[in-house]
């Protein structure tokens, strides 16, 4: 199987590029960047075909697919920097990335008839009550506008192709790139005490076992819309700091505080980001393992 993976210079992209090719298939990673600028924690992701490519040209987005003719595409890449999507000069660019960038790689999938992998969020929810979201949940009515493209991107896809995985995720961390516990650790090596908001409900996702999971799903065509994240229970960004300081051995005090109380967020940010995950199970497809243990293998991993 050749597969075409955007975005391998972010957390996700590196690991999927590298199960990749630990399961023997043919892998090609693609970014913006010139070359690929990712930690060397294998030489998997090193020793895959690199293509730079600018998503938004869709002239390019068409060559190059075209030229690769894969049989799946991992589309990984976009505008992440949920903040910064709210700036007035940045809206346009947000949307070209997350929602042009993916009907251009959604189109080329379908001219080649590839099967298509998008990743989505629980951004497109509007976080509130307490019930977790169904992976077919249409109730969207996103907060911000980063969660707004991120849906444009979903029906991008859905109205394109029959031969699509949308997987929503929440809370990533993995090794290539920032994430919250690489930059609460840093904090909490230099701090006595810091803030952290315990209203906000989720579950982590280590990009780790999630590329295991993609993996495994082109490897079928049991089609759809699915939550994925790490199992453990839900939790707060409260809960999930005093746990790999916890790991880590730091001592800094962790204080909750709520949203309001934090008050730095540009961006709105649900309040209930809880994602079902049920139907993984039921298409027999292997949960991902629970949040306590991801976290303990990347501290070991990342080496922080």
């Amino acid at each position: 199987m050749k597969v075409f993976i955007t975005g391998v210079n972010g957390q996700l992209g590196h690991d999927v590029v590298n199960e990749l090719i630990k399961r023997g298939y043919e892998a090609v990673g693609s970014d913006i960047q010139e070359s690929y600028n990712g930690v060397a924690d294998s030489s998997a992701v090193i020793a895959a075909p690199y293509v730079s490519l600018d998503i938004t040209n869709e002239e390019a987005v068409h060559r190059v697919i075209a030229q690769l003719y894969p049989d799946a595409v991992i589309h990984c890449a976009a505008w992440t920097a949920v903040d910064m999507a709210e700036d007035d000069d940045k809206v346009e660019l947000v949307r070209m990335v997350n929602v042009y960038g993916t009907r251009n790689i959604a189109n080329a999938a379908k001219e080649v008839d590839a099967k298509m992998v998008y990743l989505s969020t629980d951004y497109v929810f509007d976080g509130h009550g307490e019930r977790p979201w169904q992976p077919d949940d249409k109730n969207y009515a996103p907060l911000n506008v980063y969660g707004q493209t991120k849906l444009e991107g979903e029906l991008a896809v859905s109205s394109t192709l029959s031969k699509y995985f949308i997987v929503r995720i929440s809370w990533v961390f993995g090794l290539n790139g920032k994430n919250f516990i690489k930059t609460m650790i840093n904090v909490g090596k230099t701090h006595n005490a810091v803030r952290v908001v315990n209203d906000q409900i989720g579950t982590p996702t280590y990009t780790l076992d999630l590329a295991r999971l993609l993996a495994d799903m082109i490897e079928t065509d049991k089609y759809g819309y699915y939550h994925a994240t790490n199992e453990g229970g839900y939790i707060s960004w409260y809960d999930f700091c005093v746990e790999f300081y916890r790991q880590y051995g730091i001592t800094a005090a962790v204080i909750p505080v709520s949203t309001e109380e934090y008050g730095i967020y540009k961006a709105v940010r649900p309040f209930n980001s809880r994602l079902d995950k049920s139907k993984l199970a039921e298409a027999g497809f292997k949960l991902l393992p629970t949040w306590q243990d991801a976290v303990s293998r990347y501290l070991k991993e990342a080496k922080l």
